[in-house]
């Protein structure tokens, strides 16, 4: 079990630690949905249910925090003109970096994935919490350019930049970056000038204890895109005051306002001393002083049991809006009933109190309220005209649309290697040699888990051949922690197994434990509906219905724990997926 208190930099070690062998199927084209052993899915529903937006409803003129429900980490943003753009970090999910599209600061919309080809893209061996970190987005108004500049433990690559003159046409193959460390950020200044900015280990044999860290600049060369050699410096040693060895100073992002520069990042860890804080220089090289009011942003001083807790604030980047006024986005978590994280870090945002020397983040500094008043002007459109629903939405999908939706991704590898769909609607998964536990590509169409309390159900037409075929759903923070609900074949029968994977030992040993938690006999020759529903409670709930009005339990509630950052480390949250797989191993 990993403790909370477990940091970045010690969460990207472990990834790397365990990074195994596998690879990439090439399974492409159209799916033949009678073949025997190829699930088809259709009719699939998500509903959330958490008691929050039932306490606190939205009245006029209100939106609600965070504005992306779910694992939507390490948010970044950045404007020009009347749009505003967002990414992510999205770690081993394939496509990568989700992008947002809003012109204010409201409603948004996903236009798709910054890195959606294999060419960008190289985590086919990487752990589920291993590939794309802290994405960075800027704007370099002098070439009239968009960069996403981020960090990807996999294949080998490490710092890297892609570029793209317009976000909503797609964007360019992956340049690598020479030099070490995390989260880089790029800087453009008004003379023209170019700066990375990034988080660091301290110079060979200068670290002082476990998890000091450093902010380093480099001069940035826009035409030859690479950091000039020789031009690296320390801004930060440590964070605001290294007489108190602050941990994990990261995710920095360089800004201009009135002639001065400061230098804003995260730091405390990504765990419950999360914070923000920002550091003031007349020269982009330094020196930077801290703002005397640091943290601007936490929520590390309150009590534990608070009512509607959001928790674990920081990792922020800013922009100024079209009022003159700045916002914030940042990351935080909202734990369910047991004060467990089983959906990821989410992105919310803030007003920015920017009227004094430092910007300070409205409300920053006492608990996060659930809803926030709306700028004059805006419209709260959730879930209409094509914008991203907040609150206890429902998602519907027949798989019946020329295009996948956004919110439908794979884990380190296309989904078009293993997905076909038909003009009748529904979706074929043609199942891969490997199961949901291996760290390879799987055959496994996710979407995230986006309330502490949800009910998931989709139509499922499969005959399996053998006892190593299986289809079905599966709930998955991990290769190493997941439940899987599917149907698979016994001798001549047919059977819906529930099964609980976990790694009970350290993280970073070998090996998973899977208990068989039920099973039944079914019948295979019409469709069957699987459901999954989580309580406020934390326990999970899988069933299923021959008649899409009675359910069957399969085994008895389980536990969410094992879909947890608490339990299973990790970044990322949970996914629900539909799945299959020709290596089957549970058996009734």
């Amino acid at each position: 079990m990993i403790k909370l208190g477990l940091m970045h930099w010690q969460r990207v070690v472990l990834a790397l630690f365990l990074i195994v062998p596998g690879t990439m199927s090439a399974q492409k084209g159209k799916l033949r949905q009678t073949e025997r052993n190829i699930p088809v899915f259709t009719q699939f529903s998500y509903k959330g249910n958490d008691a929050v937006y039932k306490e606190y409803p939205l009245n006029a003129g209100e939106f609600y925090n965070p504005i992306l429900q779910g694992c939507y980490p390490d948010p970044s943003i950045v404007r020009r003109g009347d749009d505003y753009f967002l990414v992510n970090s999205s770690f081993s999910m394939f496509p990568g970096v989700p992008i947002f599209h809003s012109t204010d600061l409201v409603n948004w919309k996903q236009i798709g994935h910054v890195l959606d080809r294999p060419s960008q893209l190289k985590v086919a061996k990487a752990g589920v919490s291993a590939g794309i970190y802290a994405p960075s987005i800027k704007y370099n108004r002098h070439n009239e350019t968009f960069y996403m500049i981020t960090t990807q433990i996999a294949g080998g690559i490490g710092n890297m930049v892609v570029k793209t003159k317009d976000p909503f046409k797609g964007w360019g193959e992956v340049i690598k970056l020479k030099f070490d460390g995390i989260d880089p950020s790029l800087f453009f200044d008004d003379d023209g000038k170019a700066y990375v900015v990034h988080n660091d280990a301290p110079d060979k044999g200068k670290e002082l204890y476990s998890g000091h860290r450093v902010i380093k600049l480099w001069e940035y060369d826009l035409e030859k895109d690479e950091v000039i050699p020789g031009t690296d410096k320390i801004l930060v040693d440590g964070g605001v005051d290294i007489s108190q060895k602050p941990i994990w100073i990261e995710g920095p992002h360089l800004y201009k306002k009135k002639g001065r520069y400061y230098l804003m990042c995260a730091e405390g860890g990504t765990g419950d001393w999360h914070s923000e804080v920002v550091f003031m220089s007349d020269n982009p090289k330094g020196p930077f002083i801290p703002a005397p009011g640091n943290p601007i942003l936490t929520q590390r001083y309150f009590p534990k049991d608070r009512k509607a807790k959001t928790d674990w604030a920081g990792h922020a980047d800013l922009v100024e809006g079209k009022d003159g006024k700045y916002y914030g986005v940042f990351l935080g978590i909202r734990p369910n009933a047991k004060d467990r994280v089983n959906t990821g870090r989410e992105t919310f945002i803030l007003p920015v109190d920017w009227s004094g020397t430092y910007p300070v983040f409205e409300n920053g500094l006492v608990p996060l309220k659930t809803k926030q008043k709306l700028t004059a002007g805006v419209l709260n459109q959730t879930g209409e005209n094509g914008f991203l629903p907040n609150g206890n939405f429902t998602f519907t999908d027949n798989f019946s649309a020329p295009v996948l939706d956004y919110r439908w991704i794979a884990m380190r590898g296309p989904r078009e290697n293993f997905i076909s769909t038909s003009s009748g609607g529904g979706v074929a998964i043609k199942p891969f040699e490997t199961t949901i536990k291996a760290q390879a590509p799987v055959a496994a169409l996710f979407c995230r888990q986006q309330h502490a309390s949800f009910e998931a159900k989709v139509t499922m037409t499969y005959i399996p051949r053998s006892d190593k075929d299986l289809a079905g759903i599966t709930c998955y923070q991990s290769e190493a922690f997941n439940y899987v609900f599917g149907v698979t074949k016994k001798d001549k029968d047919y059977y819906l197994v529930l099964a609980r994977t976990e790694r009970k030992e350290p993280l970073g040993s070998p090996g998973t434990t899977t208990t068989i938690i039920g099973d039944t006999k079914i019948d295979v020759t019409k469709p069957i509906e699987l459901r999954v529903v989580a309580s406020p409670q934390d326990e999970y709930s899988f069933s299923y219905s021959a008649d899409g009005t009675t359910y069957h339990n399969v085994g008895v509630p389980v536990s969410g724990d094992i879909l947890s950052t608490n339990v299973a480390g990790g970044f990322t949250g949970a996914l629900i997926g539909l799945y299959a797989t020709l290596d089957n191993d549970l058996q009734p």
